[in-house]
């Protein structure tokens, strides 16, 4: 017993240690994830559009409304170089908006409601051909139709990656180009650089955390 209580007492300043070195990696994780992320975030503007339902019939209506806003708001936002330009576009043109996805939606023979609004919105890790976005919450521009209760449709609108092959793996240098001049280095190989493993690393870091945060959110 002597021995015993002798032997913990040697051991425990390394118990100790290694506890607070524990809370501080954590800590030091925490602050990392949290300025990448909000940086990352601040960046880009997305879009996301519920359909009503699963069924084949709501989910294709929703591929047509996201066509057709995608086709106004890439027309009048094509001289934008920045998120909040884009942003402000879209508040204004809130109206239209929803005009345009009333009309699709009445066009094809249905009668939902249509709600559009800009907002924050949690969305997924998604991947658009080459470039990653972590989980997380960004500002959008939310489309729901109807009782918003199907799958959902994410993508960028800012930079431009909604069009983007995803088959081909290939992002248009200037959309990279857009979204480079607002993240440090280290941000963009992050979102970019996915064959590197300390990158995957750091990014799987942002994922864990970004989906803990939303998961304890709701």
């Amino acid at each position: 017993m002597k021995s015993l209580n002798n032997f913990i007492l040697k051991i425990k300043p390394f118990l100790v240690i290694s506890v607070l070195l524990s809370i501080y990696i954590f800590i030091c994780a925490i602050s990392y994830v949290s300025a990448v992320s909000t940086d990352i975030a601040d960046s880009v503007f997305r879009l996301h559009v519920i359909a009503n339902s699963d069924s084949t019939e709501d989910q294709n209506l929703k591929l047509k409304v996201r066509d057709e806003l995608l086709l106004y708001m890439n027309n009048i936002s094509k001289d934008c170089s920045s998120k909040e330009e884009v942003i402000k576009i879209a508040k204004e043109n809130i109206n239209k908006l929803k005009e345009i996805a009333s009309k699709v939606i009445y066009d094809n023979g249905f009668n939902y409601n249509v709600d559009v609004e800009v907002g924050i919105s949690d969305f997924p890790t998604k991947y658009y051909g080459d470039i990653a976005l972590p989980a997380g919450s960004y500002d959008a521009l939310r489309v729901k139709i109807g009782d918003a209760k199907g799958q959902n449709w994410w993508c960028v609108m800012f930079p431009p990656l909604c069009f983007v092959d995803v088959s081909s793996g290939i992002v248009p240098d200037s959309s990279k180009e857009e979204m480079k001049e607002n993240l440090n280095d280290e941000e963009y190989d992050l979102i970019s650089k996915t064959n590197s493993e300390e990158i995957t690393f750091k990014f799987k870091l942002v994922e864990f955390f970004q989906n803990l945060r939303l998961g304890l959110n709701k």
